[in-house]
């Protein structure tokens, strides 16, 4: 009997790492791929998961997959749906466990979710319109830089030649190496055989070799005698000048600060983005074409938007959301309560701001708010405590939230804001946050915990400073003053960043979807550049003047990833200096080498070599 369990609990520990390898598979599903095929993969699984006890999950399930198979086939009807409808919901309310329970629901879903795509497999046979494999890291970057190709520069040393393939869509390969949320690497087929490539490693290492200032950038065309008005001189509207001076485009960039940047400058601290290699990008950024930059200049108070207007061919509004949000109790505008974003401009401005001794509770879990926590841990803050109200409002990256609790931040999550106690004392100060204990409920259809009051007392907790990290809001009074549509808060433009009943008039970035991240203003840039381009009545095309190495046949070996270290925590904590370690040439040699090549090889491959986005 000893020798019996002992085999078992081998055979389990062997079907952990089983799973544990079929659980990457699932995880590095590739985007564009037919949605109908996974909810046939997800029936298939809980199939075999089946115990047979029950009809409905040992059978139901078996004649369900049959007939996704047949709507996948294109012998499917609307009979076929509506006959799959009634039996999930037969076997959601029928079956005795989870395994058919869940697995009906799942597929009840996608009806709803994928109605699209059920009605093109019983209309015209075949899956949506433009479906098909795509190349993971180039599709989920927000920006679509052709990924493969600079990893595989790197792999054969050619650093500036990496550079020049990231800015042939990102002209900000350095703050992108060390800020970026690297979406690219989340669908990343490596992950079917070990790990995701660390993408943003590879780039980081490139931009530490060679200066992005120091690599030439392409020539721009010859000028078009057309002039464009850029507001905000962030991601966005940057990266919107620079592709528009390369067209040949006279640009002039308004910002409002004394220097360039954006967020990039006064919103992300210094540990995390040395300004000075954000001051590369940006030289970089200058030098592309004819562009004339104008600091301390605020819209509406400078010049005004129909100024703007009359001035020049086109306009594009890239203003950012820089302004802190505050939650709306009595006691908050206190002078000791401060919206996260504000007080890291404050410090970003080199203002005198002293935690000594000082007890600061941030409210909020994303990643402007961790940047507040580990800012003000560098402030000599004795302790630093992060509430939110449930773990789901944790958004920040993992990495981030890691480092910041090696620094020493404190984390405490169920517990929501009730009131700021005033300190009786000095009435524009506050002395305590008062919070209220939760428990956790059910999902809601995003897939997100509820929670609702436990029936525990509310909680006091003492504080000198209160940081507010509930997000962030766009400065667009003038604009709304001037006809240009807003809604709270937002500039409204569409996905072609074209502002709509306003001619010649375009707008992206954090202004018009709220925070966000700098990759995705920078696409935005992008975007608003060729549709400007267009709207002018030209068609020009920014030419890449590096090509990717050939592909080579990868031998699929697990391999570990290299990650990017940082400093040691006690040390880090007590400056502003760059928190990461550079990786040695032995670690991105091989890191560039795990790289599959999808865009060779595998879904996504393309005559040509470089996959379509």
């Amino acid at each position: 009997m000893i020798r019996k369990l002992a085999k078992r609990g081998n055979m389990n520990d062997r079907m952990d790492v089983a799973l544990t390898k079929f659980r990457s598979r699932m995880t590095s599903y590739p985007p564009g791929m037919c949605p109908l095929t996974l909810y046939q993969s997800i029936l298939q699984m809980s199939m075999n998961q089946s115990c047979g006890k029950c009809v409905p999950c040992r059978d139901g399930l078996v004649e369900a997959e049959r007939m996704l198979k047949r709507i996948l086939n294109g012998d499917g009807t609307e009979e076929t749906v509506q006959k799959l409808k009634e039996l999930c919901v037969m076997i959601s309310e029928s079956a005795d466990c989870a395994v058919g329970v869940v697995a009906a629901n799942t597929v009840l879903d996608s009806l709803t979710e994928f109605a699209d795509e059920y009605e093109s497999h019983i209309k015209k046979k075949r899956c949506v319109d433009g479906l098909r494999q795509t190349v993971p890291c180039m599709t989920l970057c927000p920006a679509h830089v052709d990924v493969p190709g600079y990893v595989a520069l790197i792999k054969n040393k050619d650093y500036a030649g990496a550079i020049n393939m990231i800015r042939d869509r990102n002209p900000f390969p350095t703050a992108c190496a060390m800020v970026c949320e690297h979406p690219c690497e989340r669908k990343c087929r490596r992950s079917i055989i070990d790990q995701p490539i660390n993408i943003r490693g590879l780039k980081k290492y490139a931009v530490d070799q060679v200066s992005a200032d120091q690599v030439k950038t392409p020539q721009a065309n010859v000028s078009t005698g057309k002039t464009i008005g850029v507001v905000g001189g962030g991601p966005s509207g940057l990266t919107a000048a620079y592709f528009l001076a390369l067209m040949g485009h006279k640009v002039v960039v308004y910002d409002e600060h004394e220097k360039l940047g954006g967020m990039l400058r006064y919103g992300i601290p210094e540990y995390r983005l040395p300004k000075a290699r954000l001051d590369e990008d940006i030289r970089a950024i200058l030098s592309a074409g004819d562009i004339e930059v104008h600091t301390g200049t605020k819209i509406g108070r400078d010049i005004t938007v129909e100024e703007l207007r009359k001035k020049y061919d086109a306009v594009y509004l890239g203003l950012g959301a820089q302004l802190g949000n505050r939650m709306p109790v009595d006691n908050k505008d206190a002078e000791n309560v401060i919206p996260a974003a504000d007080f890291l401009q404050a410090v970003a401005r080199g203002e005198k701001i002293d935690f000594t001794g000082k007890k600061v509770v941030l409210i909020g879990g994303g990643n402007v708010a961790m940047d507040a926590a580990r800012t003000a841990v560098r402030l000599n803050a004795e302790t630093v405590h992060v509430f939110t109200r449930k773990r789901d409002d944790y958004t920040a990256l993992e990495s981030e939230i890691e480092s910041a609790m090696q620094e020493g931040v404190r984390f405490r999550t169920l517990l929501s804001f009730l009131h700021l106690e005033e300190d009786k004392e000095n009435p524009n100060r506050i002395n305590a946050v008062w919070l209220q204990p939760e428990i956790v409920g059910e999902f809601d259809n995003m897939g997100l915990v509820k929670t609702e009051h436990s029936s525990a007392y509310p909680y006091r907790f003492k504080c000198d400073y209160l940081i507010m990290g509930v997000g962030q809001r766009c400065d667009v009074a003038d604009f709304d003053a001037a006809g240009i549509p807003t809604e709270r808060g937002r500039i409204l433009a569409d996905e072609s960043c074209t502002v709509a009943g306003v001619e010649g008039v375009f707008s992206g970035g954090d202004c018009v979807t709220g925070p966000s991240t700098a990759i995705n203003a920078i696409a935005a840039g992008q975007v608003a550049a060729h549709n400007i381009d267009e709207y002018l009545g030209y068609h020009h095309k920014i030419l890449c003047e590096v090509e990717a190495p050939p592909a080579k046949p990868n031998r699929c070996v697990p391999t570990g990833r290299a990650e990017i270290e940082e400093r040691d925590p006690f040390e880090r904590r007590r400056d502003f200096a760059h928190v990461e370690v550079p990786m040695t040439p032995e670690e991105a040699d091989r890191e560039s080498g795990r790289c599959l090549r999808c865009d060779h090889f595998g879904c996504g491959s393309m005559e040509g070599g470089r996959a379509a986005w």
